[in-house]
């Protein structure tokens, strides 16, 4: 699914106005059934408070008051201006939901603020994603009034006050608290910010019948990786493959007293299909690895407690490194030798090989075209220096991807998959059970595998990242978000595969 700045979406809904062709009073219907639907199901009973504002958005929501109404539930309706003052489709809703005998349309004041039903669901309908300045006045005083009660909000689109993209120059005072979005045709790039959990809640996006050309040719720089699109990416072994042809990775990981991460990340290559698995550990890990994952061969390091050499890496489809191995200058070392003998294979680095990359930016030169790294925000911010927003970091590593032709994996609640193109792909499955120790080792080991099997960069990388959340999230059918911990995820990758093969 595309995600598209507000400005094209507007675009594309003058199109479909144009080429269904629609009136725009139709199209705002079509939108306002779409949310109807979707709000009556998640709350089918209770008396409902709905805020208009101006715009398209408070027609939107007039639109749902009538629906309301006519299906008998109680609603009143709280307008932020007056008539004359709406849009051309803003006053036709309001003119409709006049004629319904029972409507009740307070026109709101400052000294009317706490006429709302605090006990009433709210239907947020003030400003759409057409925004481009903050709230003030009597606007902005209405939403502080609505976020200090404990009332449900549902906003129309976006929540009122919130920018589409980057919020860097909002006021924070200024924008709806809500407990569900339900957003018309595409989710908006803000909702996949973290600064924005807070004002988006919930957020699910409804169908409403754009003009599907339109959004078919005109390009974005930004997707969100729904179940379908994976999917479309997950190959089929033949019935006589054998071991060989599923790929031999070479996976550098451990040191002393972060020997764990060696084992998870090791774990979850295998779970992900590899074919085979050498595993290059401290002489001290030998017992370890050999003990805790026999199915892996093991390569033993001269060093007792840290990597400090790799083997010969000609016999392997693709290399791991960075869970554990720590940063003393015999690593750091041995990091620069093997970035020298890669000659174009590919590679997945993470966690310590990161912080290594992060004190030498003269190792960057060494990087072959099209490495994955796999980052968090922490990790990226010492990269490529702080950012004050998750919209700043993200425009970072769009441009860091670009600069250094690698492919970034940005983790977070909707992990970004950047392509050395900058283009972004959002990930959709997960739950927060996945921030816990050990995590991103077993997201190295799944992409790992998915490289020595043969799948390119962006391949491994989106299927990598959508497998391990599914694995996290078939986990809430026996568990609690809070009880997961990395072994489990390793534990339910074969089920994430099967689940993403029905």
């Amino acid at each position: 699914m595309k995600i598209f700045p507000v400005a094209q979406v507007s675009s594309i809904d003058q199109y479909t106005i144009q080429n269904e062709p629609i009136a725009s009073i139709d199209l705002m219907e079509r939108a306002a059934s779409a949310f109807y639907r979707r709000f009556t199901a998640l709350y089918p009973h209770g008396d409902v408070s709905v805020l208009a504002g101006p715009g398209n958005n408070g027609g939107d929501a007039l639109a749902v008051a009538r629906m309301l109404l006519q299906d008998g539930r109680d609603v009143e309706v709280f307008m932020l201006t007056s008539e004359d003052k709406l849009s051309q489709d803003a006053q036709l809703n309001y003119q409709r939901l006049q004629r319904i005998k029972k409507c009740t349309v307070t026109l709101q004041s400052e000294e009317q603020l706490t006429a709302i039903g605090t006990e009433n669901t709210i239907i947020d309908g003030l400003f759409g994603s057409g925004l481009n300045r903050p709230l003030e006045g009597l606007a902005q005083k209405l939403v502080a009034y609505i976020n200090n009660t404990n009332v449900q909000v549902v906003s129309i689109d976006i929540p009122s006050g919130l920018f589409g993209e980057d919020n860097a120059g909002n006021d924070p005072e200024a924008i709806i608290m809500a407990d569900y979005t339900i957003s018309f045709q595409f989710p908006k790039l803000a909702f996949l910010l973290a600064e924005n959990e807070a004002f988006v809640g919930e957020w699910v996006v409804e169908e409403i019948g754009l003009h599907p050309q339109i959004i078919k040719e005109t390009s974005s720089d930004y997707c969100y990786s729904d179940r379908q699109l994976i999917r479309q990416l997950l190959k089929q072994p033949g019935r006589f493959s054998h071991k060989g042809d599923m790929g031999h990775a070479l996976l550098l990981a451990g040191s002393y007293g972060k020997m764990g991460a060696a084992v998870l990340a090791s774990k979850a290559c295998l779970k992900a299909g590899v074919g085979l698995l050498t595993t290059h550990v401290p002489r001290l890990g030998y017992g370890i690895i050999q003990t805790a994952v026999p199915e892996a061969m093991a390569s033993i390091d001269r060093s007792d407690i840290l990597l400090s050499e790799f083997p010969d890496i000609n016999g392997f489809d693709a290399v791991g490194v960075g869970p554990g191995i720590g940063t003393k200058p015999n690593t750091i070392t041995a990091m620069r030798e093997l970035l020298q003998a890669l000659n174009g294979k590919p590679i997945v680095m993470d966690a310590d090989a990161l912080n290594i990359l992060s004190q030498d930016e003269s190792m960057w030169e060494l990087m072959p075209d099209n490495a994955i790294i796999t980052p968090h925000p922490g990790e990226f911010d010492r990269l490529a220096g702080p950012s004050y927003s998750a919209f700043e970091r993200l425009q970072k590593a769009q441009q860091f991807a670009i600069d250094m032709q690698v492919v970034i994996v940005l983790k977070g609640a909707f992990t970004a998959v950047i392509n050395v193109d900058g283009h972004c792909y959002f990930n959709s499955s997960g739950n927060y059970g996945m921030a816990t120790a050990g995590s991103g080792d077993a997201l190295t080991g799944i992409l790992l595998a998915l490289l020595a099997q043969g799948y390119s960069v962006l391949e491994a990388a989106r299927l990598g990242v959508y497998l391990h959340g599914l694995a996290a999230d078939l986990l809430l059918q026996q568990m609690a978000e809070e009880a997961i911990v990395a072994s489990d995820i390793i534990s339910k990758i074969g089920a994430a595969f099967q689940s993403l093969r029905r």
